[in-house]
């Protein structure tokens, strides 16, 4: 008798550290949103993203963009931004903030980038929000482009007028916490 007496105690024992163990667990990633520090790992991914691209655009357009016949550095990376998403890594698109956009399809087409395009125009450098697509978390971001050189308004002339530091777009990013 005593020996099942103490063997019930440990089983109920295990149980119970068994059941501690399930309550007390951190949730699964995804279970309450994305682990902080993944969050953190992917706004770092897209600052330097954010860098990469901004600083090539600036660079083919110093040394390759002589004339407004010359493809310009925008259209380039409209086809960079393409591959990146056919190759599944992630999404950027060219935002317009100026209210009349080059491509219809650069104006803002939902409520994150609307308002992102918002909070740019009123002096905001980053822009972010955490979704939820298909039980995979992404961290949507937005970044402001204003005309930095001259040779920005050869292509762009209706950016003439734009004081300096004021956004003229933006680039949107969607890019999968992992």
């Amino acid at each position: 008798m005593t020996f099942k007496r103490f063997g019930g105690a440990a089983a109920l024992a295990v149980c119970g550290l068994v059941v501690a163990a399930i309550v007390m667990r951190p949730p699964a990633l995804g279970a309450d949103g994305p682990d902080p520090a993944a969050v953190e790992r992917t706004r770092k991914q897209v600052r330097m993203l954010d860098d990469l691209y901004k600083t090539a655009i600036v660079l083919i357009t110093t040394h390759y963009v002589e004339e407004d016949s010359d493809l310009a550095a925008g259209e380039a990376f409209q086809a960079l931004f393409a591959a990146m998403k056919e190759k599944g890594w992630h999404e950027v698109r060219l935002l317009d903030a100026t209210g009349e956009p080059i491509e219809e399809g650069n104006a803002p087409q939902d409520a994150f980038e609307k308002r992102a395009i918002q909070s740019l125009k009123n002096g905001e450098t980053f822009v972010e929000r955490v979704v939820t697509r298909d039980g995979k978390h992404y961290l949507r971001a937005a970044t402001p482009i204003p005309v930095v050189m001259e040779k920005c308004v050869m292509c762009h002339a209706n950016y003439k007028g734009v004081r300096k530091g004021q956004p003229i777009g933006a680039l949107g990013y969607t890019v999968p916490i992992e």
